[in-house]
């Protein structure tokens, strides 16, 4: 223990852990939301870039591998072709962004 707390106001130390820890909670799920938010976005793109296409299954499926080798030589890990599946079919389940919001309150 640093001697420096011993002359403060043990109240006034756990406060202030209290609020930054606090914040931190309140970062990380604000952070978690954008994410879930992104992908649901891409899904939605996703879904729109194959509805332009005649051949809507194969076209999504190439669609899906190359977005997949496109974003994961610039972004790394994380899209993978089952993520990039998994983005499309959280859009489908939840088409609509008021659901999406309404998901973020539970």
């Amino acid at each position: 223990m640093n001697t420096n707390e011993n002359t403060l106001n043990p109240t006034f130390i756990q406060d202030i852990r209290d609020m930054l820890q606090q914040a931190r909670q309140k970062t990380y799920a604000a952070a978690t939301f954008i994410m879930v938010e992104t992908y649901w976005r891409v899904g939605r793109r996703i879904v729109e870039e194959e509805q332009k296409g005649q051949k809507r299954a194969d076209y999504g499926a190439f669609l899906i591998r190359e977005l997949s080798i496109t974003l994961g030589a610039e972004f790394g890990k994380g899209f993978a072709i089952a993520n990039l599946w998994n983005f499309r079919q959280f859009y489908l389940t939840f088409p609509s962004e008021e659901k999406l919001y309404t998901l973020r309150r539970n």
